[in-house]
């Protein structure tokens, strides 16, 4: 528990962490298993999911077992945990780009447009930081039970919508998005996502009797980013994932107002903290940003046809 948190949390020491590994292995195992049919094998982007998923995950493990084992509230250094996510973030930008290859396109509106091509190089900087920045995003909203798992099976959830309409030709026709062919495999991932979080969050419901620690929240933050760059909708997710967005967007005020002008907009940050410490009671944060999360999504369904 960290010191500079809420003082009610440290009532919460004790409770195990890294269920983010359950997460990573019931999602990847769920995926493979329903791949394991005599016609069908698992394609490159399901792979390239995978390992990132799984990339992601390790860097996390290795930052909360440094927590664990030397009984500290820090773990990786910043440096060291932002260069594990560099790498693993790149890595899947290459992969994804040169072996799955994934169009080095941003799709704007609507699939008669050509949206912007940016060139492979430079979307594997883009490709890159849109991974990075969701899987933080999703680690700073991890911090009261049941907060960020609820909202990751949410997004997972409209995104298995959306990989399973942009890999169907006639759909995506319709609803003027770009085709992305065996984006059908994403959505089986995504769901996938959504069954291990489930299952995680029946134990982390508040109370929590365990925490997927950075293990679960920069996996799933990162296979997050990594489906919205392969599905075309990297732009969507800013909606989808808007909880995460506005929480990530509070401690970037939180540290520029405190550093330019030596004052706090927020009385604590990230922003689930300021309405902590405003007297709101954590379950009633939890399911108010669970409802915001549920919103953004279904407006972020939207665009699909508003397009």
């Amino acid at each position: 528990i960290r010191l500079d948190g809420p003082e009610g949390h440290l009532t919460k020491a004790g409770t195990p962490t890294m269920g983010g590994v359950a997460i990573v292995v019931g999602a990847v195992a769920g995926y493979l298993v329903s791949d394991l049919r005599p016609e069908t094998i698992v394609t490159r982007s399901g792979i390239v999911l995978i390992m990132a998923i799984v990339a992601a995950s390790a860097v996390g493990l290795i930052d909360d077992w440094i927590k664990v084992s030397r009984e500290r509230n820090l773990g990786l250094n910043k440096s060291a945990k932002i260069i594990g996510l560099v790498g693993v973030a790149i890595g899947f930008s290459i992969l994804a780009m040169y072996w799955a290859h994934t169009s080095p396109v941003i799709a704007l509106t609507r699939s008669e447009m050509p949206g912007i091509s940016l060139g492979k190089i430079l979307w594997v900087v883009w490709a890159s930081i849109l991974v990075i920045a969701t899987a933080n995003a999703v680690n700073l909203t991890d911090g009261l039970d049941g907060l960020a798992i609820m909202p990751v099976i949410i997004a997972a959830g409209t995104f298995a919508l959306i990989a399973y309409l942009a890999g169907r030709a006639d759909f995506s026709s319709y609803l003027g998005i770009p085709y992305v062919e065996g984006a059908g495999e994403l959505a089986i991932f995504c769901a996938c996502i959504m069954g291990a979080g489930l299952a995680f969050l029946w134990f982390n419901a508040p109370p929590a009797m365990v925490f997927m620690g950075d293990t679960g929240s920069l996996s799933t933050g990162a296979a997050l980013g990594a489906v919205a760059v392969m599905t075309k909708h990297e732009l969507v997710l800013v909606i989808v994932g808007g909880l995460f967005v506005l929480e990530t967007i509070s401690v970037i005020i939180q540290v520029a107002s405190f550093k330019l002008t030596g004052n706090r907009v927020f009385q604590m940050a990230p922003l689930h903290h300021h309405f902590e410490q405003k007297g709101w009671a954590e379950q009633t944060i939890v399911i108010r940003f669970w409802i915001i999360a549920l919103i953004l999504a279904l407006a972020g369904l939207s665009t699909l046809k508003l397009r």
